[in-house]
């Protein structure tokens, strides 16, 4: 059992840098729906969804394509994928910011330009470093990577509380300060991605030491081997990333204007994207398991017992997401509150626990992902996303202006489940793994059960608990012979 609890640490500490990193992130949270209307935080949420599909086309699967090619001791891999990304995003960044204005304008932010031109400088650093970051998990520097996690986190939100919450009060009471020549209250909202492009320059920093040993390198038939593994990775990113964030980036267009009478739609963007924070739970959990799982089964795949292996760690996983999907829905209107200060922010929290089951799945489908990225076949994985893209896109275009922002969470949690099941099916064809199909289900299906029974009894504070116990102890009768095994 000493693979599962390295396994159990390393995802321990990937999750120490995610979980709470995004939870000391998530306190800005409070911040900005106290400070900014939904108006204002639509912006927020917008452009960031826009980042999201752009981090995908900046690394274009080079990072995975690393963990596959290269080898313990050797940089070659290294410095191409390293020279390959610092080109292409000084190239992509230099084009967004020459069109920032234009740009700007079709998205109908007009004279704002400058949030264009400092989210293209965020993209081009969080490339950059990308492949560093990698070569720590890979070398199994999981403190280093959390180290570096953190700080830029602490740092983001110290700038935050600076530009958003001390300058304004300050000004104040002393119009006349030197401050009033930093801080420009025209910026509003836009100190959100400042804090955030400042941030990230630290990152710079941090890899000092690793800047001097990098090679710029160029090897025709070395890169084109990792492109053509990693092209189809660059194709389930924009996939994966199209399930996430579609609903953000074409909710205020598709909704029709009146369907919320007290809102407008960017309001309503901002309302749904503040509410989608909830998720981030799930999100973090999936994430930190993925920066441990990715470069362990690569390592594990040789071993006789490797299937077994991947099953268990399966069960594993989807017993504690499940339970994690259970406790944050049935108590979410505990602690939704706290981080969501103004009351109008409240109203999409009916969709928090679709969004949390898609997490779910998504995770899932990563945890099924290692049949076609072991066999080299990632052109599945890219059929397979492309499939879920489609569904996700139908559906947010078809439901949305039916159900509203429901619309968007049915579809996120539909298109995730429609993956899973796909690449199940596929994965057993190519790299068969002895899954624990019914326990799986049977997990599912009971955190499932526990919302649902939840909303139906009321929702109170007792109820919530009872069912979480009952869970807990459902799961643990299920699973007893296993953990008196791993004592052992």
């Amino acid at each position: 059992m000493s693979i599962f609890r390295k396994l159990a640490g390393q995802t321990a500490i990937y999750g120490l840098s995610s979980v709470l990193g995004r939870m000391l992130n998530y306190l800005l949270v409070p911040l900005y729906t106290a400070v900014f209307l939904p108006g204002e935080y639509g912006i927020v949420t917008e452009l960031y969804a826009y980042v999201a599909f752009l981090n995908i086309l900046y690394i274009y699967g080079l990072e995975t394509a690393y963990f596959r090619f290269s080898e313990k001791g050797d940089s070659k891999y290294f410095d191409l994928a390293f020279t390959s990304i610092l080109f292409t995003s000084v190239a992509l960044s230099g084009v967004l910011w020459i069109f920032s204005e234009t740009i700007a304008n079709l998205l109908q932010y007009p004279n704002q330009g400058n949030l264009v031109r400092w989210l293209s400088a965020i993209l081009a650093i969080d490339a950059i470093v990308a492949i560093p970051f990698a070569r720590l998990r890979k070398e199994g520097k999981a403190k280093t990577f959390a180290v570096f996690k953190l700080s830029n986190i602490g740092l983001n939100i110290l700038l935050n509380l600076f530009f958003i919450l001390f300058c304004p009060w300050f000004l104040e009471n002393h119009p006349d300060h030197f401050l009033s020549f930093v801080y420009d209250p025209s910026i509003g909202v836009g100190y959100v991605f400042l804090s955030n492009l400042i941030a990230n320059a630290a990152y710079l920093i941090f890899f000092v030491p690793l800047w001097g040993k990098v090679r710029i390198r160029f090897a025709s038939d070395e890169w084109k081997k990792m492109m053509n593994y990693a092209w189809p990775i660059l194709i389930i990113g924009f996939a994966g990333v199209t399930n996430e964030m579609l609903s953000r980036a074409i909710l205020k267009y598709r909704l029709p204007e009146g369907y919320y009478s007290n809102y407008t739609n960017l309001e309503i963007l901002g309302i749904f994207g503040a509410c989608y924070k909830l998720s981030v739970f799930m999100t973090l959990a999936v994430q930190a398991f993925r920066y441990a799982f990715e470069p362990f089964f690569f390592a594990q795949a040789q071993e006789k017992n490797s299937p077994a292996i991947f099953s268990k760690v399966m069960t594993y996983f989807v017993l504690f997401t499940s339970f994690s999907w259970l406790v944050f829905s049935i108590f979410m209107n505990q602690y939704a509150p706290i981080f969501l200060r103004q009351s109008s922010y409240l109203e999409a929290l009916n969709a928090v626990p679709w969004l949390l089951g898609g997490g779910l799945f998504l995770g899932v489908f990563y945890n099924l992902s290692l049949w076609y990225k072991l066999t080299d076949k990632t052109l599945y994985g890219a059929y397979i996303s492309l499939l879920g893209a489609f569904v996700t896109l139908i559906l947010n275009w078809a439901l949305i202006p039916l159900y509203g922002f429901m619309g968007s969470a049915y579809a996120t949690f539909i298109s995730y489940l429609i993956m899973v099941i796909i690449s199940y099916l596929w994965g057993r064809r190519h790299y068969a793994v002895p899954y624990e199909i019914s326990k799986i289900i049977f997990y599912i299906a009971l955190a499932g059960s526990g919302i649902v029974l939840n909303e139906y009894l009321g929702g109170t504070l007792t109820v919530s608990l009872l069912i979480a116990a009952l869970f807990l102890t459902l799961s643990f009768l299920f699973e007893k012979k296993n953990f008196s095994s791993t004592k052992s």
